[in-house]
């Protein structure tokens, strides 16, 4: 996106990086001055923020009224924007190939084991074609990016000097590597192994009928430890992972690397669908107080003065016209207003007056979760039980307590995930 842009004649003065969960609300605010086009690249969330938002999945969540939106099926937003948006390629059709793949999982195609996969090592074998050697060249960098993505600067600096190249990125790393002093390949590869060797023992990970059932990621300190293709490299027999995290999310994948698979019929979107609504009439009795959902989305460790924040205008286009409360046109400018400030800096009366507007859990979930048929996530759930204000004292919330109401619902939702995922398998 950057090179497409620069090739317009426009200067590209900063990059941010955004992630999912509470670091989606922590990203910077513009420092540019003058007039700014802040472009959102790769990411599932529409923001009201963004000016342009480019991303390769088949719906937007958060998508603010009245923006025009273009819908185009593509593997991968690399596809995109070289192939389609720009015209001329930016990134070469191999690069294109191996990140499309990557992008998409497709790894049964192009017959990639996950240890392949998982490789730190750049190894040069003769007995390959070229072809194949570039591939697995870009694997690696696909790891490194994975193993040292948390460290500050560093997606940025790729993004602002590398060029679109898979051998230029991996050049950039390399010398982030030596300049910054990062784990050296060698103990980023003793890492994961130790990593995989713990997992293959891990309490919290069970396979039942061919589904890999997990909770957590298990330790994930040490870099270069965690992958998520770990379950399938220790379970190659597998062919569905369901895997709970502790913040809120149940994610269920299918086995990518395995030929033959039960996916016969089987769509993890509409199974998530179907999971969900047993609970329907309950969720739909739950409401969540806006208080609550400012208060958690802005609770990150990362969350600054610098930060966005969650605005009214993220409210609205992720929850519409479905909340609860007032709508008279003075108290919703009182509500953006108040939306504008960090939830730490927020009034006793702000807060009340947030604590009068809601949405409730089913509606939260559904516009927090998506996926289609060979991946799928319900998110959200961390919103589920919680008060209305950040409990203090003895009482005050662990994200690591087993014991927290949406800890338990969360794992309520695997269970259920893998009994109807059994049962579509015994039916096809």
């Amino acid at each position: 996106m950057k090179h497409y842009l620069e090739n317009k004649g426009i200067k590209v003065v900063d990059a941010e990086i955004i992630q999912y969960g509470d670091k989606e609300f922590a990203i910077k605010k513009l420092d540019a001055e003058g007039d700014t086009m802040p472009i959102l690249v790769d990411f599932s969330h529409g923001k009201p923020m963004f000016v342009i938002h480019t991303d390769h999945h088949d719906t937007q969540v958060g998508v603010e009224k009245g923006t025009a939106t273009n819908f185009k099926p593509s593997r991968s937003n690399v596809q995109t924007i070289s192939q389609t948006v720009s015209p001329k390629d930016i990134f070469s059709t191999e690069d294109i190939t191996l990140i499309t793949m990557v992008d998409s999982a497709d790894y049964l195609k192009h017959d990639i084991s996950p240890e392949e996969v998982m490789n730190y090592l750049i190894k040069v074998d003769k007995d390959k074609t070229l072809q194949r050697n570039k591939m697995l060249m870009g694997l690696v960098v696909n790891k490194l990016l994975l193993a040292f993505k948390n460290k500050p600067g560093f997606l940025e600096e790729i993004v602002l000097n590398a060029n679109p190249s898979l051998l230029s990125i991996l050049n950039n790393i390399r010398g982030q590597m030596l300049e910054k002093g990062y784990d050296n390949v060698e103990n980023l590869e003793k890492n994961k192994e130790n990593y995989v060797q713990t997992m293959k023992t891990s309490p919290n990970v069970k396979v039942d009928d061919k589904i890999i059932v997990q909770y957590g990621g298990g330790s994930m300190f040490k870099p270069g430890s965690y992958d998520r293709y770990t379950p399938f490299r220790n379970n190659p027999d597998a062919d569905f992972l369901v895997i709970a995290w502790p913040l809120g999310l149940v994610q269920a994948s299918v086995n990518p690397f395995k030929k033959e698979r039960l996916l016969k019929g089987i769509n993890l979107g509409e199974i998530k669908d179907e999971v969900l609504g047993k609970w329907e009439s309950q969720l739909k009795d739950r409401e969540i107080p806006l208080s609550t959902i400012k208060w958690i989305s802005e609770s990150g460790k990362d969350f600054g003065p610098e930060s966005v924040g969650f605005t009214f205008k993220d409210f609205k286009a992720l929850y519409g016209d479905k909340f609860k409360g007032e709508t008279g046109k003075e108290f919703l400018d009182e509500l953006e207003v108040i939306m504008s400030k960090p939830f730490t800096s927020l009034t006793e009366e702000e807060k009340t007056i947030l604590d009068s507007v809601s949405v409730n859990a089913w509606d939260f979930i559904k516009s927090n979760s998506g996926g289609h048929r060979t991946i799928t996530n319900l998110s959200g759930l961390n919103y589920m039980g919680r008060s209305k204000r950040p409990p203090q004292g003895k009482n005050k919330y662990s994200g690591n307590n087993d014991e927290a109401a949406y800890v338990k619902f969360t794992k309520m939702i695997q269970q259920e995930f893998v009994r109807v995922l059994k049962e579509k398998i015994k039916e096809g």
